[in-house]
């Protein structure tokens, strides 16, 4: 039965929100501004289209192999979860107090793809997102969510220079603070609800 026009938007949110977390652009835009610093706008918005359509590629591929292959390893949802909350929640705990990839990266030839691409826009946090909700949501809505957030991901790296000069380095980081935020406690509520899929499974009882 198709979806009415509320029901879409609702889980639209419940897709696109974890997703944009998961990505954090904001938290990607003062490395690149300090790697394409003098680049010519052609080569930066070559970099751009370069890194969200590796990006996209990438996601796409996980979102439609990432399961089959899970099958195929005898790894249930519930396994996913549990696995893909404790993995999303230390990637939050490490964005948030830590020291993050992001601070290593050089201005290489092959940066638009590695590490732009991935794992800066298409990390392991954002593909384990995806995985997750197609499981919980199905392909078509996540790949709409997923596609909706590599163009705001493009649009907020064409015009970051004009975002780092309206909210400043330190708006920046807050809001990636806080996206780390919910990123943790998106990782905890999975971790929790592969815990009681596991219990159900062997304890059908107990409701």
């Amino acid at each position: 039965m198709p979806m009415n026009f509320t029901d879409f938007i609702k889980v639209f949110l419940l897709t696109f929100v974890p997703v944009f977390v998961a990505i954090d652009i904001l938290s990607t835009i003062p490395i690149f501004l300090g790697v394409t610093k003098g680049f010519e706008k052609n080569r930066i918005r070559n970099i751009i289209v370069m890194s969200i359509s590796v990006a996209f590629v990438l996601g796409v591929i996980f979102i439609f192999v990432g399961k089959v292959l899970f099958k195929f390893m005898g790894i249930t949802t519930a396994d996913f979860m549990i696995a893909g909350g404790a993995l999303l929640f230390i990637f939050s705990i490490n964005a948030l107090v830590g020291k993050t990839e992001t601070e290593q990266v050089n201005a290489s030839k092959y940066f638009a793809a590695v590490p732009l691409a991935t794992p800066l826009i298409a990390g392991p946090g954002a593909l384990t997102t995806l995985i997750i909700l197609v499981d919980l949501y199905g392909i078509s809505i996540v790949l709409v969510s997923f596609l909706a957030n590599i163009i705001i991901a493009g649009i907020l790296l064409f015009y970051a220079e004009l975002l780092k000069r309206i909210i400043g380095e330190t708006g920046i980081e807050v809001f990636s603070k806080v996206s780390g935020l919910f990123l943790a406690a998106i990782g905890v509520m999975l971790f929790r609800k592969g815990i009681i899929e596991v219990i159900l499974q062997y304890f059908p009882g107990v409701r």
